[in-house]
């Protein structure tokens, strides 16, 4: 019998000890947690000198990123995709000294983190106000879906992909569901808990929306999506850094939370000030 090439032994062996599961994936949002709640990076295992880490969609050392600041964590919530080894977790800070809404995507290649994501949003973001991103936060129902009421991971892909493609083509229909809310940097679509809003509050019908990098939770009935997003910032031509979250139950959009950053340019943000009609 020939002899197995040492190189492809070892490959197979890398491959063997990779693991995306669910509780490899849990246990990287959890160290991730418990270090940006510490300010200590290296509290992350799974971190490797050329992991790749942004802020905004910049490079940033990460010595010298938010994960070096110590933050008082009001809520956290993760999210798993075993398919795409990717996780996305939702971070709110009402410290009053400086508070934060911060979103972070991770890939891993199931032994190691790969790349790390963060979002960053604090005063003169796109609707800041943490306190009311937290509150109304508070008021939803994030459980894990039951097992036998799974949504197919195409399907809640296919619902997250539609909102954004409505934004280029009226004629594409969103599967929003009733009740839905959008909650976007601290304002939020049903303000008054009527518990009939439907999130279909009109959107535009030019605007392209690419480059997406996805985070698809069965268990969680969830799709978080990555993209540019162009428009939000008046005052620039380049794409806002900017993620979307959906809640999807029975195919249907529950939830809707957003976090854009706005770089400092004065044609976005508004302050938590809020808006009639949103924009994204």
């Amino acid at each position: 019998m020939m002899a197995t090439p040492l190189l492809l032994i070892i490959a197979l062996a890398g491959t063997t000890l990779a693991d995306c599961g669910y509780a490899y994936l849990r246990n990287t949002t959890s160290q991730y947690v418990d270090a940006q709640s510490r300010g200590l990076y290296t509290a992350m295992t799974g971190l490797i000198p050329n992991t790749t880490y942004t802020e905004q969609f910049k490079p940033v050392d990460i010595r010298v990123g938010i994960l070096s600041k110590p933050l008082k964590l009001a809520h956290n919530r993760s999210f798993h995709d075993p398919v795409r080894c990717t996780t996305f977790t939702e971070i709110i800070v009402t410290d009053p000294s400086h508070p934060y809404v911060i979103g972070t995507r991770m890939e891993t290649d199931g032994a190691k983190i790969t790349k790390i994501e963060t979002l960053v949003t604090d005063a003169g973001d796109w609707l800041f106000n943490a306190t009311g991103y937290a509150y109304y936060n508070s008021l939803e129902k994030w459980d894990p879906i039951p097992a036998q009421e799974y949504d197919d991971p195409a399907v809640i892909k296919a619902a997250g992909d539609a909102y954004f493609d409505r934004f280029a083509n009226a004629n594409v229909t969103v599967p929003y569901g009733t009740p839905c809310a959008r909650l976007e940097g601290g304002a939020y679509t049903d303000s008054g808990l009527t518990g009939n809003n439907t999130c279909n509050l009109g959107l535009p019908n030019t605007i392209k929306v690419t480059d997406r990098r996805y985070v698809v939770d069965v268990e969680m009935g969830a799709v978080n999506i990555y993209v540019g997003f162009p428009g939000l910032d008046r005052a620039s031509n380049e794409p806002t850094p900017d993620s979307h979250l959906f809640r999807v139950e029975k195919g249907k959009i529950r939830y809707i939370h957003t976090i854009s950053t706005c770089e400092g340019h004065p044609g976005c943000g508004l302050n938590g000030t809020g808006l009639s009609v949103f924009l994204c």
